[in-house]
């Protein structure tokens, strides 16, 4: 019989695969950082052990939220000073934060390859990673378009803005027809009354069934709350702040349908993150009962 030593040894040696979200909203301003980081704190209070790379490279502000003061970022990482793990920050709230670099012009413009190699370079993290949350930045960037391509479930992030619903709308579009990301898990955030971010993902569910080769999924709403802008400012995630608050309850009933959302059984043929944690995840061996 294996001793529970050997196979925590064969636990490390063989990581389990990695759920990945990214999450996203088209436009700024409507919150995803801080649905970012309330998701990725819900989660770890469950026992996951959470990533969260700050996917806006050149205009980081994860660690702004958390209040952390990296000392050295994805900027290091990229032009080879340190590796990818080695700029891994433990996050007093119990998550492992990727800094971005803020006001970099290379990172901001960083290259499709460059993107290529930066999802790669999570395939050499040897620690134990349950979800990784990936905060993408605004728009429909480079790195949009290569996280949310190599993540599996895609986070669309909305707010009672016609801005917001027109900017999710084209996001939706451009990932769907040219990259091939159709199906969208939507929350409602900054919600002014019950019942609002329902009605928001009816609007949005109307046009793009009409236009579009999408599935949407709703998956809730985030109050408007004092309580989450007190905890902006403190530098905290009001999931741990203030955690009876309406906002906290509403990460957490999110955090917990996030939990549920499938790993695929193996690679969908393009590049993803920690991709070979996939191909070698086990497979079920089934017996014959005699």
């Amino acid at each position: 019989m294996e001793s529970i030593q050997s196979i925590g040894l064969q636990r490390a040696a063989n990581p389990g695969p990695v759920q990945v979200i990214a999450v996203t909203g088209g436009k700024g301003g409507v919150g995803k950082t801080s649905v970012s980081v309330n998701l990725a704190t819900a989660l770890a209070s469950t026992g996951r052990r959470v990533m969260l790379l700050d996917g806006d490279l050149g205009l980081a502000n994860v660690d702004v939220f958390l209040g952390l003061s990296p000392r050295y970022t994805m900027a290091h990482v990229l032009n080879g000073e340190r590796t990818l793990e080695e700029i891994i920050l433990e996050s007093p709230h119990g998550i492992q934060v990727v800094p971005g670099a803020s006001g970099v012009a290379e990172l901001a413009n960083l290259s499709a390859a460059g993107h290529l190699s930066l999802v790669q370079a999570f395939s050499a993290i040897s620690t134990r990673v349950d979800t990784l949350i990936v905060d993408t930045s605004a728009g429909i960037a480079h790195s949009v378009v290569q996280f949310t391509q190599a993540a599996q479930h895609v986070l669309l992030v909305v707010c009672d803005e016609p801005a917001s619903m027109t900017d999710a709308y084209a996001l939706a579009k451009v990932l769907s027809r040219n990259h091939g990301v159709n199906k969208f898990q939507v929350v409602a955030n900054m919600a002014r009354s019950p019942g609002e971010g329902a009605g928001l993902f009816e609007k949005l569910q109307k046009v793009t069934s009409r236009f579009l080769d999408v599935t949407l999924e709703y998956v809730g709403e985030i109050p408007e709350d004092p309580y989450l802008r007190r905890a902006i400012r403190e530098q905290r995630p009001v999931v741990s702040a203030f955690p009876a608050s309406p906002a906290s309850r509403a990460f957490k009933k999110l955090a917990l349908k996030a939990d549920k959302w499938p790993v695929p059984e193996g690679p969908r043929g393009n590049l993803e993150f920690f991709v070979e944690r996939l191909v070698r995840r086990p497979q079920v061996r089934l017996e014959v009962v005699k």
